[in-house]
């Protein structure tokens, strides 16, 4: 019951990923690391997305909830079958035909950054308040995260200006491929089971299109989009009302969620009965 994991209730990493809005930020993660050649390259080639998109998201957003909230030993687990399943995934360039590694720590760390860096401007822009020190600090602590997918937590970003440099160098890399075009595709009108179709296809629709306003605008330009500064502060303002809309709503968290509640809150009686003996 004392095991509060890889962060507790005191990090930045609780406090921003209790937001329910920032299902935006995954969204926009992904449209982001598809403009990655080899990251998209890799993806592609080793899964059917197109009939397995659903599960495949659910699993994700489930593996960010057990790393940020879940025990130590959780947390490790979801990281040891990330690698085993990495670790037999080859890909090819899609321009040289050369052969890599799906975990390659250059394309893993493209990986990272996207998310967390996703995570973080959506916090923001959402109006979550977040300071200057809060946002390094948030980078500081994912990069536990980023070791139990086999990085060098030293090799990762792990405060703004270092996020801001690694985009920097990394951006001559970028491209629109064919690949990246078919996933933006996709994941701005998915596939969806008859019975969604009449109320979900508009609302995805709705928050597909609003994840990717949240991109940077050389992220947009490079999809061949308009990078204006008035899509930044209509995404800004939806991403605000959203969230408002969402917090109002009887959203039950899920099991991960509420049972590190219930571990914050024995640790802090346990701690007030320490004290008070």
């Amino acid at each position: 019951m004392s095991d509060l994991g890889l962060f507790g209730p005191d990090s930045v990493s609780w406090r921003v990923h209790r937001e329910p809005v920032l299902w935006l930020a995954g969204i926009r993660a992904l449209y982001l690391q598809a403009l990655h050649p080899r990251a998209v390259a890799g993806v592609v080639q080793n899964s059917d997305i197109r009939r397995n998109c659903w599960p495949r998201l659910m699993r994700t957003a489930e593996y960010v909830g057990t790393v940020v909230y879940g025990t130590t030993e959780q947390a490790e687990k979801a990281g040891r079958r990330v690698r085993r399943i990495h670790d037999r995934l080859r890909a090819h360039d899609p321009v040289t035909g050369e052969e890599f590694r799906v975990d390659d720590p250059h394309l893993l760390r493209w990986v990272h950054v996207t998310e967390v860096e996703s995570f973080v401007s959506t916090a923001r822009r959402a109006r979550i308040g977040l300071t200057d020190d809060e946002i390094d600090r948030y980078y500081a602590e994912q990069t536990r995260a980023a070791a139990l997918v086999g990085l060098d937590p030293g090799t990762v970003p792990a405060s703004a200006a270092a996020v801001e440099a690694f985009y920097r160098g990394i951006r001559p890399e970028l491209r629109r491929t064919d690949d990246a075009r078919d996933v933006a595709r996709f994941l701005t009108v998915p596939p969806m089971p008859a019975r969604w179709v009449v109320a979900g296809r508009p609302a995805w629709l709705g928050l597909a299109t609003t994840a990717f306003a949240l991109l940077p605008r050389w992220a947009r330009r490079l999809y061949r989009l308009p990078g204006l500064p008035t899509t930044d502060l209509a995404a800004s303002l939806t991403v605000i009302g959203l969230r408002g809309v969402i917090n109002a709503l009887p959203v039950r968290e899920g099991p991960i969620y509420r049972d590190a509640m219930r571990r914050a809150e024995a640790a802090a009686r346990s701690g007030s009965d320490a004290a008070a003996a």
